[in-house]
């Protein structure tokens, strides 16, 4: 699976921007604030009907512009597939496949399988635990659609419980009843969740700490821990046990919701403890892997997507990195660096096909 031919209409940066790419690695060199990194939201969103960047479209759209679309064509199971991203301002989106329109999003997320590696990632080790679970709940919803409507599911009915426990609180009354009517659903899709994550990391774990080893150091031993009350009770147990407490806090104190990741270096939190360049091998360990898992699973290599992958790395880890990516392992890559002379060496030492853009006046011209 690959993306040979993108067009961009009013994304970002770009009035009209239309090219064709390789199989292979294609690159895209040019200053800060050129729009490179805006190519691979665009591919993202291809794949995920969303910016990996701007959850609001309207911040994807050009300035002053009324609406952006977005247009790739895939080379997948040997056949060429057209997929339309369409926005404009105040009416619902619109995502084709072949030029039919899907009537829910959900039914095209998983198809384009895509791994996106950006300085952003960074913010998985130093914000807090609902951009993991995120993560997390991301991977998985591109193989299980169960697991995506459960998700959706358990954070609607956790909704309704807390409004739940607003008005309880407002008029002094505890009404029982009402609140089993809502967990007698939040259960069974918070154990299906806690059920795949802890299967997913089971599997994802091992796989995880192979990569970093290959991209780090073999002395820098890492781990990622599950952190989850689903652990240590049955989910039915641990609502009853906080009742008096959610009514308090008018909150849910309990569930799938409060599930962490908790990564370490040589036994502490890489947070306060790992340096730049362990953090950063890390984060690209976790999308590695993230890629891996999506491939064995999928049968097919997710597009993978690298941006300014080089800063606070060294040159070691930086020549490891390439050294993986490059491989006949992984798929299509597309990446992206500020300093031409640097992608060009790079590219030369690069098998099988690849391409270098410089991105100039809102154009991918060849380099």
């Amino acid at each position: 699976m690959h993306l040979s031919h993108l067009h961009l209409v009013n994304y970002k940066n770009y009035t009209d921007l239309e090219f064709s790419l390789v199989p292979g690695v294609n690159g895209f060199v040019g200053p800060n604030g050129a729009g490179k990194t805006n190519i691979l939201d665009a591919v993202y969103y291809l794949s995920m009907c969303k910016s990996y960047l701007n959850v609001n479209d309207r911040q994807n759209l050009r300035f002053d512009q009324p609406f952006f679309s977005i247009s790739g064509q895939w080379q997948l199971d040997q056949k060429t597939h057209e997929v339309q991203v369409a926005y404009k301002a105040g009416v619902k989106k619109q995502i084709k496949w072949n030029k039919k329109a899907y009537e829910k999003l959900t039914q095209h997320i998983g198809k384009l399988p895509v791994v996106f590696i950006s300085p952003y990632d960074g913010d998985l080790i130093a914000e807090g635990s609902e951009l993991r679970r995120k993560w997390m709940d991301g991977i998985l919803s591109q193989l299980d659609k169960t697991y995506l409507d459960e998700i959706q599911r358990y954070y609607r009915l956790l909704e309704q419980r807390h409004a739940l426990l607003r008005n309880m609180h407002e008029h002094r009354l505890f009404d029982a009843d009402a609140i089993e009517v809502w967990d007698a659903q939040l259960i069974p899709s918070g154990n299906y969740i806690h059920a795949q994550r802890k299967n997913f990391l089971a599997e994802f774990i091992p796989v995880f700490k192979r990569f970093y080893e290959q991209i780090g150091q073999n002395s820098e031993e890492v781990e990622i821990s599950y952190r989850s009350q689903l652990l240590e009770d049955k989910f039915e147990n641990l609502l009853l046990a906080s009742s008096k407490k959610d009514l308090l806090t008018q909150y849910t104190n309990t569930g799938i919701h409060k599930d962490d990741l908790i990564f370490t270096i040589k036994g502490h939190p890489i947070k306060k403890f790992g340096s730049q360049g362990q953090q950063k091998s890390f984060v690209i360990a976790l999308r590695l892997s993230q890629f891996d898992w999506l491939k064995h699973h999928k049968g097919q290599k997710p597009v993978l997507l690298l941006d300014d992958i080089f800063d606070k790395l060294d040159n070691e880890r930086v020549e490891r990195l390439i050294g993986l990516v490059s491989a006949d392992y992984f798929g299509q890559v597309l990446i992206t660096d500020t300093d031409p002379n640097r992608m060009r060496a790079l590219f030369d030492k690069l098998p099988g096909q690849t391409q270098l853009f410089q991105i100039i006046d809102q154009q991918a011209l060849p380099l």
